[in-house]
């Protein structure tokens, strides 16, 4: 497999020099290899890191249909997920549960971790191959669903997540990215969507295992958290919970396996103050692990891909 991440690392060039005479080259190595690492170079901070962003992949987007707490640092560059430190954030790609996601993601370390906190990477072209082919069929089949319940009392709330509190904005928005809605009571909605859980990357023919499915399963959470949720809300109001797209339960062997994919195609590096990850979001999965010391990394995504 190729190496992951592809790394350009300083030899004293600006930044912004090596990427007007590398551009070509490492938008080719970002699809080949799924992700690009910018190392020992002087960014900039928020603004240097923003205009990284706009020299290799165009205007940065706004972060929609949102399922994860973060903050804006500025215009449209964010903080990393706000989870706490000691939790590990499980593989996935950014907003594969859309109709919409962005084809490219950037993070920039603006203070590393004392240990732990890495981004870890993982080639869903490797994760598909991991999977047993009885197993991708019978997703490739029934395709998989994400349900997610919106508590008045508990959560993210709805307004937030899709950024308006009139009903029929909610209502217009999921009717044309395909998103069933249900009303409940004065502050609670419940959504269905249902996705592939294969695709092919614009220009490339290789299939990518590329879909929220496992990510965010009840049982891929902490143990503790799994049967706190459950007990607070049963099996069918989760705030998050995923099935075939018939919506019938996906086993748990099936589930055990489709991390240990995941796993067996990871890898990792310690992040460094300055560092720049360009990530292809349909080439390569990324989590966080867990850390110590204050971490803190920005985001920020370009160039939108629709599936509809």
């Amino acid at each position: 497999m190729s190496e992951l991440p592809w790394t350009i690392e300083s030899d004293g060039t600006p930044l912004s020099d090596v990427i007007t005479a590398r551009r070509a080259e490492i938008r080719e190595r970002l699809v080949e290899h799924g992700a690009v690492l910018l190392r020992g170079f002087e960014v900039g901070d928020v603004d240097g890191f923003d205009g990284v962003v706009r020299a290799l992949a165009g205007d940065p987007l706004t972060y929609t249909e949102r399922s994860s707490p973060r903050s804006t640092i500025k215009g449209q560059v964010y903080t990393s997920t706000d989870y706490p430190p000691d939790e590990e954030i499980f593989l996935h790609n950014e907003n594969s549960y859309q109709a919409n996601w962005p084809l490219t993601l950037f993070f920039y370390c603006r203070q590393p971790p004392e240990t732990q906190g890495a981004t870890p990477l993982a080639d869903v072209r490797r994760v598909y191959r991991e999977i047993d082919p009885e197993v991708r069929a019978e997703f490739e089949r029934r395709r998989w669903m994400l349900v997610r319940n919106f508590h008045g009392d508990f959560g993210t709330p709805w307004s937030e997540v899709f950024g308006t509190d009139d009903r029929d904005a909610v209502a217009r928005y999921c009717a044309a990215n395909g998103i069933d809605v249900e009303w409940r009571g004065r502050d609670g909605l419940r959504t269905r969507a249902i996705r592939n859980a294969v695709h092919f990357r614009p220009g490339r023919d290789e299939p990518r295992w590329f879909n929220h499915a496992t990510f965010f399963h009840v049982s891929t959470l902490p143990k503790d958290l799994q049967e706190g949720l459950l007990a607070m809300f049963g099996q069918d109001d989760l705030p998050t919970n995923t099935y075939y797209g018939d919506g019938e339960p996906i086993p748990g062997d099936v589930l055990d396996h489709l991390r240990a994919a995941y796993r067996a195609a990871t890898v990792r590096f310690d992040y460094r103050l300055d560092d720049v990850l360009v990530v292809d979001n349909m080439t390569a999965a990324h989590g966080r692990e867990p850390f110590t010391g204050p971490r803190r990394i920005a985001v920020a995504m370009a160039e939108p891909h629709t599936d509809l």
